[in-house]
């Protein structure tokens, strides 16, 4: 037996005036999708337990079989836990994104924060001015690690978690920051040092080069997903199987770690809407060689939500598919029998541009043992079928075992 889960990252969503009171996945095109939930157990699932932040981070792990509330310690240490960075009980670790502030004389707190991703800057300019950054503000107590793009690692050595408010940038676009500095005195270093990387930043022959080309630069970090070293069991060993991990995002790929799976490295995958999906469908297909389970994640439409691109969201569902599920199913005809299932993470509203906490609709798929399902698959006729799993960790475990 095969286990193959395809997550679309942010994928549900509310009604869109621009969709003409449609979700994404109402408009989306998607007929391989719809093929699976016509013959699929189909319904809603709680992934983000009440109490905590709707976050790729908890909602993944959820999905991933592990229950937050035991294993989550921030989203941070399982970035770095990707980069490859091998942290001490004693370290904490930041998410350090780039991001582009308004380019005026106002003070820095006085900024309105224009995009929380640089323009998605890519990973070879993004690691010079994570370099600029380290080489002037890091030292003992402060590292600074390159990720990619625009995602990036401070590991604070004997640091704390007790920061108050690091708010995540991509909640914020479009705001001045003055409201979202945390005010903690334990944050006030790290506060400084994003003033600081303003300056640093500004004229980086790297800006000025995408200045001159006509982007945005990354002319700010702005740490926040503060964390400790996560200890989670081994996937292999709580679920018997062997698994493995396909995703362009540090986090995803640092639960991967972290859980001891197989994590694929896809040349061409961004974590947009300009990702190779075919590339990603053949690596998950390579994981099946070696192991019982391939978990495959596409971030496109969670970035075209917090971006409020309602038609490029809608793409993003249209385009894994038109070139990612057809890949797998094809690949996937060699084996005598197999289970798919397919779900968001968690919403990634258009009409608010932040993740949501809602429950999300899912469908499992198993070729031996089809079922009737629905004749389209969203919120609504997830919701209408009644089926709904309260406890999102225990997601895996239905998969796996009914």
């Amino acid at each position: 037996m095969k286990y193959v889960i395809i997550l679309y990252d942010g994928m549900a969503d509310y009604p869109v005036p621009a969709l003409g009171g449609k979700t994404p996945m109402m408009a989306a095109e998607k007929p391989n999708m719809d093929y699976l939930a016509r013959r699929a157990e189909v319904g809603l699932v709680r992934t983000v337990a009440k109490g905590l932040k709707p976050g790729s981070d908890v909602a993944n792990m959820s999905v991933m079989g592990f229950d937050p509330m035991k294993y989550y310690t921030g989203r941070s240490p399982l970035e770095a836990a990707s980069i490859g960075i091998d942290m001490l009980p004693t370290d904490v670790s930041l998410r350090c994104n780039l991001v582009t502030l308004s380019e005026d004389d106002k003070p820095y707190e006085e900024k309105t924060i224009v995009d929380y991703c640089a323009g998605d800057i890519s990973t070879p300019e993004a690691k010079e001015l994570i370099e600029a950054i380290e080489k002037e503000l890091g030292n003992d107590t402060f590292k600074f690690y390159p990720g990619v793009s625009y995602r990036h690692c401070l590991i604070w050595k004997n640091g704390t978690t007790q920061l108050g408010s690091m708010t995540p940038p991509h909640d914020i676009t479009g705001k001045v920051i003055a409201p979202y500095l945390s005010e903690n005195e334990n944050a006030a270093v790290l506060i400084e040092m994003m003033k600081k990387s303003y300056d640093i930043l500004k004229n980086h022959p790297v800006n000025l080069s995408r200045k001159a080309r006509g982007k945005r630069t990354a002319n700010s970090i702005w740490l926040w997903g503060e964390g400790t070293r996560p200890s989670m069991r081994p996937f292999e060993e709580i679920y018997k199987i062997k698994g493995g991990v396909v995703s362009a995002v540090d986090l995803i790929k640092g639960i991967g770690r972290c859980a001891g799976m197989e994590v694929a490295e896809v040349k061409g995958a961004t974590g947009y809407i300009d990702t190779d999906f075919e590339g990603k469908a053949k690596a998950g297909l390579d994981i099946l060689k070696r192991n019982d389970l391939a978990y495959i994640h596409f971030e496109a439409p969670d970035e075209c939500g917090h971006r409020n691109e309602p038609e490029n969201k809608v793409r993003a569902i249209e385009l894994i598919d038109e070139k990612a599920l057809p890949v797998l199913f094809d690949g996937l005809k060699k084996y005598d029998d197999y289970k798919i299932m397919i779900l968001p993470d968690h919403p990634t509203p258009i009409v608010t541009r932040t993740h949501a906490s809602d429950p999300v609709p899912y469908l499992i798929y198993h070729k031996n043992k089809e079922v009737n399902g629905v004749e389209t698959i969203n919120e609504e006729t997830a919701k209408e079928t009644g089926n709904f799993i309260d406890f999102g960790p225990g997601i895996m475990k239905h998969f796996l075992n009914d």
